[in-house]
């Protein structure tokens, strides 16, 4: 028996109470919890990379304070984006999906507030230790092992409570959105803990298990794929979500969308070594990341067309709706990004844009273009469902919010693209005696003004945010407090 809960009612007069089991209503205040802090965690994230950002263009902003020197923010800045914002947004999705496509409320209430606070308490963790220097120095992995422990303890319990879910479904049929967070869940969870083994020294210190070239192979192992399940999978399954209830259309093509899953799953483990290029790896490993790299550009594009041709017949849609704005043009960039991954993973390419700003436009393109995109798109299309409400408090807000973003994206991207050819170039020039044609300052000269345009892209994506935190904040007022949504029979008109 589910417990009697009374709760505001979606509709009616103010202040009105229903009387409700719980068992029959899902459990979407974890939901909404995740929903915030989404919110809340891509504001401080992007904040901390518009300043250091700034940093680049204007050094003298550090204040020569440790804790405000590039070398300590810039981590801060990738894990609140990444995990904070990011893996917010992607328990707030699959806790919220899980439930609909099962019918059925999720096991455990008690469980999900663990996994909600212990994820939170692990970012605030994060925010404390990263500035202050202590550091595993392993790229997306800089948490010490205090904090890594707590990680993998809450991804475990958000594991049984999400499979959990699905195991107690009410329909026999396991839509595919499932399919994808259920695999972003469990490799999530090994590539963490296995990259993460390590000889504490002390409370905040440790070393790693592995040494040299193999400590470096498993560490882009889990970086690559850190990108492959968490920025890539556990985003599709929105995609496949969201894209077609917002277009109130089915998926283009069901069985390419199956296949799709188990091309991206079986290729992606094994691109982590194009990191590595012209290092100490065997060269035969490189070159297996290289050709896995170059096959992934199938699976990917093949799953994007099957995102975009979703609206064949609707297309006039995006006329009118800025949130399927929103997720179309981030499956655009996931194309963008898809393809210029293949592109630099290929050894000759890799040998001119390896470390130059070329990378973190193919980054950002992947991040702010596809991952930040798909995630606002998709608590647009959500969060008014939470409260009980037809749609969000102002289509004009979002539509403002989509130009702001956009232009920023593109802003940039297209800064980074060019600063990072030219660093390329200029690094590679030779005199007739094979001496450097220039010096490493005189390309820092030729770069330095496309960092202006870096810092005015982030600005306006982290306008774009703070928009969106106060349109979300009208939108809750209109609705004045969570609704209380029932758990639909498979069979119900309202559950397609």
């Amino acid at each position: 028996m589910g417990i009697e809960t009374t709760q505001p009612a979606p509709a009616g007069a103010p202040g009105a109470l229903l009387r409700v089991d719980s068992a029959a209503t899902y459990n979407d205040k974890v939901v909404h919890q995740f929903t915030v802090a989404t919110v809340f965690w891509g504001i401080v994230g992007m904040a901390v990379g518009v300043f250091i950002a700034a940093q680049l263009y204007w050094p003298a902003l550090n204040f020569d304070i440790a804790w405000l020197s590039y070398g300590r923010l810039r981590p801060l800045h990738t894990n609140g984006v990444i995990f904070a914002f990011g893996g917010s947004v992607l328990f707030a999705t699959s806790l919220y999906v899980v439930q609909r496509t099962c019918h059925v409320r999720l096991i455990s209430d008690r469980l999900a507030q663990f996994v909600f606070w212990g994820w939170q308490a692990a970012m605030v963790g994060a925010v404390i230790t990263l500035p202050l220097g202590i550091t595993q120095g392993k790229e997306y992995a800089e948490l010490e092992w205090p904090l890594d422990v707590l990680i993998a303890v809450v991804w475990v319990a958000y594991g049984w409570l999400f499979f959990g879910t699905i195991a107690k479904r009410r329909v026999k049929h396991i839509y595919v959105a499932n399919w994808f967070f259920g695999a972003y869940v469990i490799a999530v969870g090994l590539l963490h803990i296995v990259n993460n083994l390590v000889m504490p020294a002390s409370l905040w210190k440790s070393y790693p298990v592995y040494s040299g070239a193999v400590d470096a192979m498993a560490q882009w192992w889990y970086g690559h794929n850190a990108v492959a399940f968490l920025l890539t999978v556990g985003y599709l399954a929105m995609m496949y979500y969201f894209v077609p209830k917002q277009a109130q259309r089915p998926i283009y093509s069901y069985r390419l969308s199956i296949v799709h899953f188990w091309a991206l799953i079986s290729i992606y483990m094994w691109a982590g070594p194009h990191h590595l290029h012209y290092t100490a790896l065997p060269d035969w490993a490189q070159s297996l990341g290289m050709v896995f790299s170059v096959i992934l550009l199938v699976p990917s594009w093949g799953g994007a067309m099957n995102g975009i041709l979703t609206l064949s017949g609707v297309w006039y849609k995006l006329r009118t709706d800025p949130i399927l704005k929103f997720l179309i043009v981030a499956i655009s960039f996931y194309m963008i990004a898809t393809f210029e991954g293949p592109l630099l993973s290929i050894k000759t390419v890799n040998s001119l844009s390896h470390y130059t700003d070329w990378t973190i436009g193919h980054v950002h393109a992947g991040t702010l273009g596809w991952v930040a995109m798909i995630s606002i798109g998709s608590i647009y299309s959500m969060y008014p469902r939470l409260l009980g409400l037809s749609k969000m408090h102002s289509t004009k807000l979002i539509d403002a919010h989509f130009w702001l973003h956009t232009l920023g994206v593109v802003f940039y991207i297209v800064s980074m693209w060019i600063a990072g050819i030219t660093q390329g170039l200029m690094w590679r020039a030779t005199n007739a005696d094979g001496t450097l044609t220039y010096s490493f300052v005189e390309s820092l000269v030729a770069t330095y003004p496309y960092y202006l345009g870096r810092f005015f892209g982030g600005v306006l994506v982290l306008a774009g945010m703070v928009l969106m935190a106060w349109h979300m904040w009208r939108t809750w007022q209109d609705a004045r407090g969570l609704a209380v949504n029932p758990v639909l029979a498979p069979d119900s008109p309202e559950a397609a």
